[in-house]
């Protein structure tokens, strides 16, 4: 998605934050899936020296839109963005493992991608108990339908989301709408947030000046719900920032969220 952010400069923008330690990551790449085009790979950014690698946490930067599309777009895949690439390594600096990936079909990438990790997680060093996530914008309800399936969310202790579109409540279809526009996957059509994870917190990064259609309203009534229902949420605005902020806002009140995100997977995933 997009509205002030210029889609010719989007990929190769930086995030406006930095901290020591982030060009000694090592990142490394492995198979995870396939795919009838090919293998389906996940770069794993490991935490520089003197961190300890075994069984540390990890942090799954969770993606909604196919890249085959994206790539058709924007000449790369989701992952393979300079911000995605900052992300990691802001996390593995942070001393979390950070992991982003290919996908094709992300509905379905995402449950190998999550069994990939728990069936070798000795081997990559991950701690299988200690996982959070992290998504943004379109990719957000995919990310929301994780922390619902019975059969994922019990591996997650946490979800930072940044200025998402959440769920259609109370007759709205801001999602169902923005998903056929933008063609990004939105497998909670009909659920609520009574299906979310009673255990799971969850950390929401808020544009003030976002100017997508429906956006934060989605995202407000989202907020109400959880604060109706007493489930764990910690809401973060940024009254002046746009959309994708940690790109476009190279200010102190961007750089003071992305810190704040940090410290809730820190604190989160011990």
């Amino acid at each position: 998605m997009a509205d002030e952010t210029n889609s010719t400069d989007i990929t190769k923008a930086p995030v406006v934050y930095r901290v020591p330690g982030m060009e000694a990551v090592e990142v490394h790449q492995v198979h995870y899936g396939a795919h009838s085009l090919g293998p389906l790979t996940m770069d794993i950014y490991y935490p520089p020296e003197p961190i300890k690698r075994n069984s540390l946490p990890a942090v799954v930067f969770v993606l909604g839109y196919s890249d085959i599309g994206f790539q058709k777009i924007f000449g790369c895949n989701l992952s393979q963005m300079e911000s995605y690439r900052c992300w990691g390594r802001l996390t593995a600096a942070s001393g979390m493992i950070a992991i982003t990936y290919e996908t094709r079909q992300p509905e379905k990438d995402i449950h190998a991608l999550i069994q990939h990790i728990q069936n070798n997680a000795k081997s990559l060093g991950i701690d299988e108990g200690t996982l959070g996530m992290w998504s943004c914008s379109g990719n957000v309800p995919l990310a929301l339908s994780v922390v619902m399936d019975p059969k994922l969310r019990s591996h997650f202790r946490c979800a930072a989301l940044w200025y998402g579109l959440m769920l259609d409540l109370n007759g709205k279809t801001w999602i169902a709408e923005a998903a056929s526009k933008w063609g990004f996957a939105n497998p909670c059509a009909a659920r609520t947030v009574e299906d979310l994870a009673q255990d799971v917190p969850i950390f929401i990064a808020r544009a003030g000046h976002d100017q997508n259609p429906g956006l934060n309203e989605s995202l407000d009534q989202f907020v109400a719900e959880m604060l109706r229902l007493n489930l764990p949420v910690t809401l973060v605005n940024h009254p002046t920032g746009p959309h994708a902020f940690d790109l476009f806002d190279d200010s102190e009140a961007s750089r003071h969220v992305i810190k704040q995100t940090l410290l809730f997977l820190r604190s989160c995933l011990g």
